[in-house]
């Protein structure tokens, strides 16, 4: 009794994580956090089939293997390159980037760096603060980034766009009741294309409190407009593909870049303030379906707890 117990408790939390999966039932507290994990529990719960057969137990063993299975459907494309004909056509290449600089303790020496080397058109950036904006300055950011929308609030809200492109009609909102700042603006491109920009910062669901603020910030996202103008989110969204708000936006008529390239386990955030939590990916640029990607490439910064992430866009 005590054997089949212990085989059935191995066996269920991962069912029920595939069930929820599923179903994109990730709003409630600690769902959301947890969900964030899916790529890890899917590669647990196919390490367990064998674990579990060997048992003998053959309805859990079923079990098992339809876990593994639904769960690995759901991450195992991230893995893979997406045949995209856009990102070999002739159109305009546009390097993006984003990086959420920690409430500015990331070095923006470093951020200017890779921008010069990786040759970065537009420069996303969250948590941005006075102190972090000041030190960029003086580290030359300017030099690299001719136009620059910015938007600075108390502590850590801030976020901004620096560009080497004009950028018209800078704006900020507050995605549902969320008190970061997004600003976007229009990035008028050489031959007077013009793309819709937005540096992202969706609310953190880092407790129960918090998750309903994250549910609004997704409320309030821009969404797609395959039919008319080219749009690209890039930012701290707070969520991974394995997030039901984030699969919607996408579903409007984005890509993934990272998805696109086959980089999508590439971890952005963590670990943590010392917390041994492993890396996840909540850090994205969302490009309009029309727009090829080309490559993805993920960095470290010191002082910052995320990653810089850089995409090679092909516009049509």
């Amino acid at each position: 009794m005590w054997r089949r117990a212990l085989v059935w408790a191995a066996v269920v939390p991962g069912a029920v994580w595939a069930v929820f999966r599923l179903i994109g039932w990730d709003d409630r507290y600690p769902t959301t956090q947890l969900m964030a994990f899916t790529p890890y529990v899917a590669l647990g719960a196919l390490v367990l089939v064998p674990v579990v057969a060997w048992t003998r137990r053959w309805g859990a063993t079923a079990v098992a293997a339809v876990t593994a299975v639904a769960l690995v459907a759901c991450v195992l494309p991230r893995a893979f390159t997406d045949s995209d004909p856009q990102a070999g056509a002739t159109g305009l290449d546009l390097r993006v980037a984003t990086s959420n600089v920690y409430a500015g303790r990331a070095d923006p020496a470093e951020i200017i760096r890779l921008a010069r080397v990786h040759r970065v058109d537009l420069l996303a950036v969250q948590e941005m603060t006075d102190d972090w904006l000041a030190r960029a300055d003086a580290a030359g950011i300017g030099d690299v980034f001719a136009y620059r929308y910015v938007a600075i609030d108390a502590g850590q809200d801030g976020s901004a766009l620096f560009s080497r492109y004009e950028l018209r009609d800078g704006a900020t909102r507050r995605v549902g009741d969320s008190w970061f700042r997004q600003a976007h603006a229009d990035l008028v491109l050489p031959g007077g294309v013009t793309v819709a920009v937005e540096s992202v910062h969706a609310a953190s669901p880092y407790s129960a409190e918090m998750v309903g603020y994250w549910r609004a910030s997704y409320r309030d996202e821009p969404p797609a407009t395959p039919d008319g103008r080219l749009r690209v989110l890039l930012g701290d969204f707070n969520a991974t593909l394995d997030h039901a708000p984030v699969r919607r936006l996408v579903d409007t008529g984005y890509r993934d870049a990272a998805e696109v390239t086959g980089d999508g386990f590439v971890g952005t955030w963590g670990p943590y303030d010392g917390d041994l939590l492993p890396p996840v990916t909540i850090d994205h640029v969302l490009a309009d379906r029309r727009i090829g990607v080309r490559d993805c490439h993920v960095f470290g910064l010191p002082g910052g707890d995320h990653r810089m992430l850089l995409a090679e866009l092909v516009l049509p």
